[in-house]
């Protein structure tokens, strides 16, 4: 498996896949292509379907700027490799093509070619775990007695506790900022931010309602402030990047967790959204939002199972209730927009991961149904899913009443 730093990475919203993604392959195109008088750029699939409210000709755009960019549209052609495909085109003065690639956006604001993973320089490249399964991690862990945390340190390089304290640091004050934001939401659907009325009304709260009013808020303020097109953290993507930032939040201002075990809590997280990505997908549009709100809901879960002691075992059964009752969630939203249902389905992912962490803290982590049986059950449900519940706004809540 790849480095735990391509779950976390810090971007624009409203989508890892539809923004970030596409507008990092403009960038490289644009490096490779200096020599270019203008672009055309052809999104397919999903990347087309939902692309104008996901705002992604905008993303292209800026990464070909300042040279003219022609963009055509292609929703009902989906490419066999991933529904986010992207055809960009190098023209001359004489609209000679000179350079073309075709490239995908699979999710998390990662990027692959059919020929495999497109270096971005951001993260270091190629495998940096020897196992690609939650058994083999288990059972390696077990041997050698380690945490998952220490696991991931001994796999990662020595920058690692930096960079997740950078993500820990943007994610806080992208809560904060949310808070205190108080507006109508651009996009048409005329919706207004909540966070910061939900964060006062939780004051009036008795103290064990309050907790978890306060964790509604908190996801709020990220969701919203990724469909502000804010700066956020991918976790794992950023149409979920509400659910983990909310939980971890809230365990450190109201359980009082340190920096130290939050971060390492983190490290944990990104392991099993890591192997998620490694064997199923973290893409709405491949497997809809089983893949984008199911896995941080795992992450969630994981990381707050660890945070109050859980064991490996536990923490392992998290997971698995995690994705487990998440599973067929669709991709639908309104407009193309990721507001309705997407903010409010971080918010609800995020009091579902502190339940599903009591409910594994009370077992003593025996159970049937393992987590890589609940992963790779998800890349079948997401596959056998119609394209119209995954990121093409063409079915389900999307649907005009």
């Amino acid at each position: 498996m790849e480095t735990i730093k391509k779950i976390y990475k810090i971007g624009y919203g409203p989508s890892s896949s539809h923004t970030m993604g596409p507008h990092r392959a403009a960038e490289l195109f644009a490096a490779r292509t200096k020599e270019a008088t203008h672009y055309r750029v052809t999104l397919y699939g999903s990347l087309a379907a939902t692309g104008r409210g996901h705002h992604t000709d905008m993303a292209v755009t800026r990464g070909l700027a300042p040279k003219e960019v022609e963009i055509l549209w292609q929703p009902d052609v989906v490419k066999p490799f991933h529904p986010n495909g992207m055809f960009f085109e190098a023209l001359d003065e004489k609209n000679e093509v000179k350079d073309a690639w075709m490239v995908y956006s699979i999710g998390g604001g990662s990027l692959a070619t059919e020929e495999g993973t497109v270096p971005t320089g951001i993260t270091p490249e190629g495998e940096v775990y020897p196992h690609n399964t939650m058994k083999d991690i288990m059972e390696y862990i077990d041997r050698e007695g380690l945490s998952f945390w220490e696991y991931v340190e001994q796999c990662e390089d020595g920058k690692l506790w930096f960079y997740l304290e950078e993500m820990w640091q943007q994610m806080q004050h992208t809560i904060e900022e949310g808070l205190q934001d108080d507006r109508v939401i651009a996009g048409g659907l005329h919706l207004r931010s909540k966070a910061h009325q939900y964060y006062i009304r939780a004051s009036a709260f008795k103290p064990s309602l309050q907790s978890r009013a306060l964790v509604i808020a908190y996801a709020l303020a990220t969701s919203e402030q990724n469909a502000c097109g804010a700066r956020i953290v991918t976790a794992p993507t950023c149409g979920s990047s509400g659910v983990l930032p909310a939980v971890l939040y809230h365990l450190k201002k109201n359980h009082g967790f340190s920096d130290r075990e939050i971060l390492r809590a983190m490290a944990t997280a990104g392991l099993f959204a890591n192997v998620i990505k490694t064997n199923a997908s973290i893409s709405g549009a491949e497997v809809g939002c089983q893949g984008e709100v199911g896995s941080a809901c795992v992450m969630a879960a994981v990381a707050s199972n660890q945070l109050f002691g859980g064991s490996p075992k536990q923490i392992e059964y998290a997971a698995e209730m995690a994705m487990e009752h998440n599973l067929g969630l669709t991709c639908d939203p309104l407009c193309g927009l990721v507001q309705i249902p997407c903010i409010e389905r971080n918010a609800m992912a995020a009091l579902r991961a502190l339940d599903i962490n009591i409910y594994a803290m009370m077992s003593d982590g025996r159970h049937i149904i393992s987590f890589d049986k609940v992963v790779r059950t998800m890349k079948l449900t997401g596959k056998d899913l119609p394209s119209l519940y995954k990121e093409t706004s063409l079915g389900g809540l999307a649907l005009d009443e």
